[in-house]
């Protein structure tokens, strides 16, 4: 069986954890919590950093400093995204506006976006999906145009970048996950970035209302685990090129794409397959291959009910051998050969 991801750990983390066990107290509220937030914000080249229980609270928190909490504020979203991008938005009392993406980067269509601006827009949450940098220039000139706060939903791309800037340094404010499945991971947890002291501010009082802390511990595997960034994101980038490589010559599928001046993390190594595709998870599933479907479209709109209905995930991870690769790819290649 070929896991669609593995957490990898070492020795540190181990240790990490066991370290706050047996000092009997600051659980919560210790010292690494402090390092973990100075860390990822400087990497990010941001001020201010507070790690949030998951990425979907620090998400709601970041509309709620910014007060975006009535019906009357809406707040557009991509409708080809995680549901808890949406969520967030409900969830702070703000209406979500869909718009489509477009097909390069499956980020939002800077023209569906515009068109859907109005007197009632208060935000826009770019997304960046798979760990693909969206077109985040060119929506960050669009939102500065109208006067608008652009969020990044960077959940999916610590380590990713455009031109040369980290996702998640492009937005008035942006969030990560450290959930099980991403790059650096505490089992769950999430984090907000922000240039603003303010903003920094009303974030604290929100996360002590909500109990939306990180514990002490999750804290500490993630110092252990961001030390390893590096390493996780070179190993991810080779291993995705080695199956690319391996799955290229195969007709029919559509392999992940990186725009010029992009770098790609592969939190998610996704191919396109029309027609087929839940023929073709079924097949690999068979063939002890775990696959996913991220996502589902939150709203039928053309290219995200597209593309929603043809991308599988396949599985992709620093401990990924070649062996397994090439069996992932052989099976690809059994069922487009049938």
């Amino acid at each position: 069986m070929i896991p669609l991801y593995k957490v990898e750990w070492t020795e540190d983390d181990v240790r990490a954890v066991a370290q706050i066990i047996r000092r009997g107290m600051y659980w919560t509220g210790g010292k690494e919590n402090i390092q973990f937030e100075k860390e990822i914000s400087r990497y990010l080249d941001r001020r201010h950093g507070l790690a949030f229980n998951s990425g979907t609270s620090a998400l709601t928190a970041l509309l709620l400093a910014y007060d975006i909490t009535g019906p009357w504020d809406e707040v557009i979203v991509p409708a080809f995204t995680y549901p808890a991008t949406v969520d967030s938005v409900r969830f702070a009392g703000a209406t979500p506006v869909f718009a489509d993406i477009e097909e390069e980067t499956y980020g939002l269509d800077i023209d569906y976006v515009e068109k859907r601006i109005n007197a009632k827009t208060k935000a826009v949450i770019a997304v960046h999906i798979y760990g693909l940098p969206c077109n985040i220039v060119e929506l960050r000139d669009l939102v500065d145009r109208h006067e608008l706060l652009l969020i990044e939903d960077a959940a999916e791309a610590l380590g990713a970048e455009s031109l040369g800037v980290k996702c998640g340094a492009y937005g008035d404010g942006a969030i990560l996950s450290f959930a099980g499945n991403k790059i650096v991971t505490t089992g769950e947890g999430g984090m907000v970035l922000t240039y603003s002291l303010d903003i920094k501010k009303k974030l604290v009082e929100i996360r002590k209302k909500h109990n939306w802390c990180l514990s002490t511990i999750q804290a500490a595997i993630g110092l252990t685990q961001f030390n390893k960034l590096d390493m996780f994101l070179a190993t991810r980038r080779q291993n995705a090129h080695y199956l690319s490589n391996q799955l290229n010559s195969i007709g029919k599928i559509s392999l992940p794409h990186l725009p010029e001046g992009s770098t790609h993390n592969y939190q998610f190594y996704t191919i396109r397959i029309p027609e087929v595709r839940d023929q073709l998870k079924e097949y690999l599933e068979n063939k002890g291959i775990s696959t996913k479907i991220y996502f589902p479209a939150l709203y039928p709109l053309p290219v995200s009910k597209e593309v929603a209905s043809q991308v599988l995930t396949l599985p992709m991870y620093p401990g990924l051998k070649e062996e397994e690769m090439d069996y992932i790819a052989e099976a690809v290649r059994e069922f487009v050969e049938i």
